[in-house]
């Protein structure tokens, strides 16, 4: 398999041919699902193209977005799952086609302790998801909602690189645990203050939110 030429300048010349020889080429659809929540997770994922939505599963079904991953990152909580052999406490969803390469648990110790960029690597990506946590606990803890939703067009509008978002109400609703009622509400008064113009199913970023 041909690894894409940027990770020549990213990890030492053997790990990229271990990379080549071990790791496998993953696609997915958009709205598919690439980990559920309860999963046990064997593979760790390093996105090469396209995005992933990164969310926390409630047993009553509920859901609490967390973060995106965007090409050349991986997911944190993987890491931690796949190194412990434990089930997945997120769920992780392709917001749009996505490509990535998928390493094995085994491959993933051993490269650990073999490879200094392979642990830079991983150190890394557990050092930005957990300051994108913390981001995420001190919109829930300290913002009203009406703050945390322009928060979250605006993670939305950055992973997508595109002003005009495909979403439904609904799905915010859901994503932020709230009601669509409520978020219909807020998106109206964003509309109103000229921050928006809302679609069906989209919603339009006017300038600075």
């Amino acid at each position: 398999m041909k690894i894409p030429e940027h990770f020549h300048d990213l990890f030492e010349p053997e790990l990229v041919q271990e990379l080549a020889n071990k790791a496998s080429l993953v696609h997915i659809k958009a709205g598919d699902a690439f980990l559920q929540s309860g999963e046990v997770v064997k593979v760790m994922p390093i996105l090469l193209s396209g995005v992933l939505r990164i969310s926390r599963v409630e047993n009553d079904g509920r859901e609490l977005f967390l973060y995106y991953i965007n090409p050349d990152e991986s997911c944190a909580m993987t890491f931690t799952c796949c190194m412990e052999r434990l089930p997945s406490e997120i769920r992780a969803v392709a917001e749009e086609d996505a490509e990535m390469l998928t390493v094995p648990m085994e491959s993933m110790d051993e490269w650990l302790v073999k490879y200094p960029t392979w642990k830079n690597f991983v150190m890394k990506t557990i050092r930005n998801r957990f300051n994108e946590l913390l981001r995420t606990i001190d919109l829930i803890a300290f913002q009203n909602l009406d703050q945390r939703l322009v928060a979250y067009l605006k993670d939305k509008s950055e992973a997508i690189d595109s002003s005009l978002i495909n979403l439904s109400h609904e799905r915010i609703a859901t994503e932020l645990a709230t009601s669509r009622v409520v978020i219909s509400r807020l998106l109206k008064k964003l509309e109103r203050d000229g921050k928006v113009l809302l679609y069906r199913n989209q919603i339009k970023l006017l300038g600075e939110l």
